[in-house]
């Protein structure tokens, strides 16, 4: 039966990947490593969504991995993003994961294809098997992959023992609830909403996949820190403070505001993968206007 590692708990940042003249920007991709340490986040994620992995080659991906796993050099857990569509590639990706000397893997549901709540089970239960011993968290949002892990078939997925985790990004508290209610303290839920990391973490929750946290990571990793401690008025306090920040970061899809916010920061190059493109005119100056109101820049 899969056990929440306690290893899996606080602020997780769901890491950008910096380009710069096309190419994976290592230089950048280090600075912000460093920063996200000092900050105190707990936990690196590459190569997620937020990571633009749907548009690395195969090989970036794995070179972003082994160079976020030579950078970190065991000080936090770096949980990789190898999540496919395709059950064999994510094998794939996973096993690279774990040979590079990642600490667990993030996996999100199969996209497009729609899978059944038996081929949800199916395809991370052959995921794991080809990776004993290997952690993995999976990714449950819907608005993305078109399919809802319901929490009965996370409670089937939590007998895996190396099945250890969910990103739960339905945004809904219902369904938090309902997970909690099927899985108990074999699965350790992890926020994928920023929004919703304190309501999560009250809940048994115990931290969050973030994106707000690559703007913010002293701040997102204060609110995870507070809710782990149960100091429940400061956590919800400062998860109120963050939401405006959240929410402009959340204007246009992701990860498109977030590199937008870190350009203006002067962390790394404003430089999208089609078919992601700039900011509207807009919208831009809205989030310029947030980072000012919170001295980001």
């Amino acid at each position: 039966m899969g056990t929440a590692p306690t290893n899996f708990a606080g602020s997780f940042v769901a890491l950008v990947t910096p380009f710069k003249n096309g190419k994976v920007d290592e230089k950048r991709l280090g600075d912000l490593i460093e920063w996200h340490i000092k900050s105190g986040t707990h936990g690196i994620v590459p190569c997620g969504t937020t990571g633009e992995s749907a548009t690395l080659s195969h090989e970036e991906h794995t070179q972003v991995v082994k160079f976020v796993v030579g950078a970190v050099k065991k000080r936090v857990p770096v949980v990789a993003g190898t999540g496919s569509n395709a059950t064999a590639e994510a094998i794939r990706l996973t096993r690279e994961a774990q040979e590079v000397g990642a600490d667990g893997a993030l996996m999100i549901s199969p996209y497009y294809n729609r899978p059944t709540q038996e081929g949800i089970y199916q395809h991370y239960k052959a995921v794991a098997q080809a990776v004993p011993g290997f952690p993995i968290i999976f990714y449950n949002i819907p608005g993305r992959t078109g399919s809802n892990i319901e929490p009965s078939t996370m409670a089937r997925m939590a007998e895996i023992s190396n099945i250890v985790g969910v990103k739960e990004a339905t945004g809904s508290i219902d369904q938090v609830i309902n997970i909690r209610l099927a899985c108990g303290d074999n699965l350790a839920i992890l926020s994928g909403e920023d929004t919703l990391t304190f309501s999560m973490m009250s809940l048994g929750g115990k931290g969050v996949i973030s994106t707000v946290a690559n703007v913010a990571p002293k701040e997102m990793a204060e609110v995870a820190n507070a809710a782990l401690a149960k100091q429940w008025d400061r956590a919800a306090q400062l998860q109120l403070q963050l939401t405006p920040l959240i929410r402009a970061l959340f204007i246009e899809t992701n990860p498109i505001p977030v590199k937008t916010a870190l350009s203006l920061m002067g962390k790394c190059e404003l430089e999208l993968r089609l078919p992601l493109v700039p900011m509207a005119e807009g919208n831009f100056a809205k989030l310029k206007d947030t980072l000012k109101e919170y001295r980001l820049i």
